[in-house]
């Protein structure tokens, strides 16, 4: 794939939107901050990733069928949530991650209205403990290998695409086309 391939796959660019993330107000407004189309299509892990069209005319993926991303973005509203998901929802939160692993695909861990001084100082509305919920998110961090990051809502929308694009630019260029 020459450099005008790879910037036509660029230009081709979309996002699909996990079919299970509800179409909230919200959500919609981060998608319009997308700077590109999406689409909805289910995800077996994660919340979103990319699509776009190879030189020969084929989309990478069928978003009719279940989609095992080669990269996701599994987003949290915020550090109550992501307590939520290793809490209670643990097990389940747990699952994903495995099936991402098995299929060596790669997951950033997005979470909205956080920071590491908030849940260092406990500043959410959970009573799962601090140090339980470092030691949680950096060891599934290494674990897992994931990457987290924090970053407001108003953002959230550009920073999911551009975590994408750079994701899809890296992977063309090494000549990873799935």
């Amino acid at each position: 794939m020459d450099i005008f391939d790879i910037k036509h796959c660029l230009e081709s660019m979309s996002i699909i939107v996990d079919s299970r993330e509800q179409p909230t107000r919200r959500a919609r407004d981060r998608y319009k901050t997308f700077e590109c189309p999406y689409d909805r299509g289910k995800l077996n892990y994660g919340d979103y990733t990319y699509n776009f069209t190879l030189p020969n005319g084929m989309r990478t993926y069928d978003i009719q069928r279940p989609i095992d991303p080669c990269v996701s973005i599994e987003r949290k509203m915020n550090i109550d949530e992501l307590c939520q998901c290793f809490g209670n929802g643990r097990e389940r939160f747990e699952r994903e991650f495995e099936r991402a692993a098995i299929q060596g695909g790669k997951i950033y861990l997005l979470v909205e209205n956080a920071s590491w001084e908030k849940i260092y100082n406990g500043s959410y509305n959970s009573r799962f403990h601090s140090n339980a919920l470092v030691a949680s998110t950096l060891g599934w961090s290494t674990r897992y290998g994931f990457q987290i990051i924090f970053c407001r809502p108003e953002t959230t929308g550009k920073m999911i695409r551009d975590i994408l694009y750079r994701e899809l630019k890296m992977r063309l260029e090494r000549g990873d086309y799935d």
